[in-house]
C-alpha cells in the first residue's frame, strides 16, 4: 500500500494544483453586455426591441448558437406585419378527421369563400398584404431600422493622457492603434485583451511630437506613423522600428532637391494595394511619396499648384481606393487631385479653388472614385462630384471642428457616412458623431459619444460591423467603440466577455534568497554618512562652532584688535619689549652696523684666516650714483 501511495503522489505531482477541481460558472451574456449598454436614448430603435429571454452563460455550448440565432433572426420591427416581404402564408386548413390518418398530402385546401358564389368576388393571384395602422414615429423607427448601425453598446479604450488624435485598425480587425497628443502610441489587441481593456504596448516616436496620422499596410504586417516631426516611422506589428525616413536639408530653397521634408509632417497613409508605397504631406508645402525599402531618399516630390510663389501648408492628403489617384488639401483651402500616370508631375489633373474658407482636415474617397468628401476647420463637411467641381454637390455646416486630424468615413456598404464634432464653450451638446445618407445627401442620425470631450477620428470597420471614434480633451483622451452584439463580429465582442484571470496557488514563485546582495561595487548602495556625522556632533572640539574675529577689545582672555592671538605677545607688544624694526630699516645699513664689532671681536670664521686675509674695503655710498 505505501508503494500505490508514493506512485500516486509521484503522478499527482506532474499535474497543477487546480487539476480535476470543477471550473466555476461564469457571468452570462446578458449581464455582460447589459453592462456595456449605452445609456443615451439616441439609440437605434432595433435595440429597443431586444429579446427578453434569458441569455445563456459563455460556459454553455448553446451561448454560440444564440448568438447565431439572432444574428440570422429577421431584423426587428414595431410592427411585424410590416415586415412581410411578398404574399402572406396560407391560413391553416381544416382540422383532418382521424380517418386520414393525420396526414396531408399536397397543398393546404383554399379558405372557404366568405362572398356570394359570383365571378366578380373571385380573387385571382395572392391576397394583399394587409394594412397595420402606421404613424410617424413608427415610419422614423424604419428608416433607422433600414441603415442597421451597430450602436447599443460601447466600450472605452483608454490610457492616454490627453486627445486622441489619430486611429487605425487593421484589415482583420484584431489590433487597434491610437495616437494622442500626450506624444504615445498605444497598440491594443482583441484577440488579448479582457475586459479591463487595457493595451499591450505603448510607444514613443518622437520625444516632444504629437502623434497626428496612422496607417496600416495592405498587408497589416507594419504601420506608418507620422508625428509632428519632420520624418516619419516604419513599425512592424509587435511596435518594433524598422526605420525612419530621412530628413531634408532647410537650407535648400527648391523643395524637389531635398532628400525628404524639412518642417512637421501633417498627414500620412499607406497605398491601400501596394505594401512598398507610402504618401505624406507637410507643412513645408510638398507631398512625397516613399519606398519604404529605401528610408534615404523619396520616389517622388509633389508640389501644389498656388496663386503666387511661396510655401503653404499642405494640411491633409489620401489615396483613393485603387491607390491610382492622390488627393491634397492645402492651406490656401484648395483641393488638388493627381492621376498617377506615366510622366505625371506636379501639375493637378483637378483644381478645386477656395473649397473651403480654412484649412482641410480630412479628404475621403468613395470605392468608386467619383465622389470626395472634405472636412474644414471652418465647420463643414463638403460633397464633391469629381465629374463636377464647379460646385460641391451638398454642404453640411453646424459642425464645429477644432482639431487638425477630424476625418471622415464611409459605411461597409457606402450607404452612410460619418464624421466627429469638436466641443464649443458655450455648447451644452458635447462630441457628436454625425450619419449621412450617400444618397439622399440628409442627416440620418447624431450620436453622443461624449459630453464634455470633442470627437476627431471615426472609423467604421467592415469585418467587425463596429464603428470606432476617438475623443478627448486636455487632460484624458479614449477610444470609443460602439457595437451591436446582434449585429457585429469578434472585436469588442470578444474582450468584453473575457474576464480577467484570477490568481491561482500555481502562480506562486518563490523567489532566490540572495545572501550576499552588494558584493560587486556596481550594485553597491554609497556608505550611509549619517552615523558620522552624528558621531561627530557629540565629541567637544569638532562640534565646535569657530569664533569670530572680535573688532574692539578684547575681553574673556581673547585680544581684541593685536597682531597676536596670545596675551604674553600682546603684553611685550605694548611694553616695547618686542620691536619689529626690520620693515622700516634698510638691508645695507642693517649689515654695515656690525662690521665695527666683526673687525674687534670676531668670533667664528674670522680668526682662522686673519693672517692670510686680506683686509676688507667697503664702497662709500654716493649720492650722486644713488640719484642716477
Amino acid at each position: 500500500m505505501e508503494d500505490d501511495a508514493d506512485i500516486y503522489d509521484g503522478i499527482r505531482a506532474q499535474f497543477p494544483l487546480t487539476f480535476g477541481k470543477q471550473q466555476k460558472s461564469q457571468t452570462s451574456l446578458e449581464a455582460i453586455h447589459n453592462a456595456t449598454r449605452r445609456s443615451t436614448t439616441a439609440a437605434a430603435a432595433s435595440n429597443n426591441n431586444k429579446s427578453s429571454e434569458g441569455l445563456p452563460s459563455l460556459s454553455s455550448s448553446s451561448s454560440k448558437a444564440w448568438l447565431d440565432s439572432l444574428r440570422n433572426s429577421k431584423p426587428p420591427n414595431p410592427n411585424p406585419n410590416d415586415s412581410v416581404i411578398g404574399p402572406p402564408r396560407p391560413p391553416p386548413g381544416p382540422v383532418p378527421d382521424e380517418d386520414d390518418d393525420g396526414v396531408m398530402v399536397g397543398p393546404p385546401p383554399p379558405p372557404p369563400a366568405s362572398g356570394d358564389d359570383d365571378d366578380d368576388d373571385v380573387m385571382i393571384g395572392p391576397p394583399r398584404p394587409p394594412v397595420g395602422p402606421s404613424s410617424d414615429s413608427e415610419s422614423e423607427e424604419e428608416e433607422e431600422n433600414r441603415y442597421r448601425i451597430p450602436m447599443s453598446n460601447e466600450i472605452i479604450l483608454k490610457g492616454h493622457t490627453k486627445i486622441v488624435s489619430a486611429l487605425a485598425i487593421d484589415h482583420s480587425g484584431s489590433r487597434v492603434l491610437s495616437g494622442s497628443y500626450d506624444y504615445t502610441v498605444r497598440m491594443f489587441d482583441f484577440q488579448g485583451m479582457n475586459s479591463r481593456l487595457q493595451s499591450f504596448r505603448q510607444l514613443e516616436p518622437f520625444e516632444g511630437h504629437q502623434v497626428r496620422n496612422l496607417s496600416w499596410s495592405p498587408t497589416s504586417d507594419r504601420f506608418l506613423c507620422v508625428t509632428g516631426s519632420a520624418q516619419a516611422k516604419i513599425y512592424d506589428r509587435d511596435g518594433l522600428t524598422l526605420g525612419e525616413f530621412v530628413k531634408g536639408d532647410m537650407y535648400i530653397r527648391d523643395l524637389k532637391n531635398t532628400k525628404g521634408h524639412i518642417s512637421g509632417l501633417t498627414c500620412g497613409e499607406w497605398h491601400p494595394k501596394t505594401k512598398e508605397t507610402i504618401l505624406t504631406s507637410s507643412e513645408d508645402g510638398s507631398l512625397r511619396i516613399w519606398d519604404v525599402n529605401d528610408f534615404k531618399s523619396q520616389k517622388q516630390v509633389i508640389k501644389p499648384k498656388l496663386a503666387r510663389p511661396g510655401r503653404i501648408p499642405v494640411t491633409a492628403c489620401a489615396w483613393d481606393r485603387e491607390g491610382k489617384c492622390i488627393a491634397g488639401g492645402i492651406g490656401d483651402g484648395s483641393i488638388q487631385i493627381w492621376n498617377l500616370k506615366p510622366g505625371w508631375g506636379s501639375r493637378p489633373d483637378i483644381y478645386i479653388e477656395k473649397s473651403h474658407s480654412d484649412d482641410i482636415t480630412g479628404l475621403k474617397f468613395s470605392s468608386d472614385g467619383r465622389i470626395l468628401l472634405s472636412r474644414s476647420f471652418d465647420g463643414s463637411l463638403k460633397v464633391w462630384d469629381l465629374r463636377q467641381i464647379k460646385a460641391p454637390l451638398k454642404v453640411f455646416d453646424d459642425l464645429p471642428n477644432h482639431y487638425a486630424q477630424t476625418n471622415i468615413a464611409f459605411s461597409p456598404d457606402e450607404q452612410l457616412f460619418l464624421t466627429g464634432t469638436s466641443v464649443e464653450k458655450e455648447s451644452t451638446t458635447g462630441g457628436l458623431l454625425c450619419f449621412y445618407d450617400c444618397s439622399k445627401f440628409e442627416l440620418v442620425q447624431r450620436v453622443g459619444v461624449s459630453p464634455t470631450c470633442s470627437v476627431v477620428q471615426c472609423a467604421w470597420h467592415p469585418r467587425l460591423n463596429q464603428i470606432f471614434a476617438t475623443a478627448g480633451d486636455k487632460s484624458q483622451g479614449g477610444t470609443h467603440v460602439l457595437y451591436d452584439p446582434t449585429l457585429s463580429e469578434r472585436g469588442a465582442l470578444v474582450c468584453v466577455a473575457r474576464a480577467p484571470r484570477k490568481k491561482s496557488v500555481d502562480d506562486f514563485e518563490a523567489l532566490p534568497v540572495i545572501h550576499n546582495p552588494h558584493a560587486l561595487p556596481l550594485f553597491r548602495d554609497q556608505p550611509s554618512r549619517k552615523r558620522q556625522r552624528e558621531k561627530i556632533l557629540k565629541d567637544p572640539l569638532k562640534s565646535h562652532k569657530p569664533e569670530l574675529p572680535i573688532t574692539g577689545p578684547g575681553y574673556g582672555g581673547r585680544v581684541g584688535t593685536t597682531k597676536g592671538s596670545l596675551l604674553t605677545q600682546y603684553l611685550l607688544k605694548q611694553g616695547g619689549m618686542i620691536k619689529e624694526t626690520w620693515m622700516e630699516e634698510d638691508p645695507r645699513e642693517a649689515i654695515l652696523k656690525y662690521a665695527d664689532v666683526a673687525a674687534k671681536d670676531p668670533k667664528f670664521i674670522a680668526p682662522a684666516y686673519a693672517e692670510t686675509q686680506p683686509e676688507s674695503i667697503f664702497a662709500k655710498s654716493d649720492s650722486e650714483d644713488e640719484e642716477k
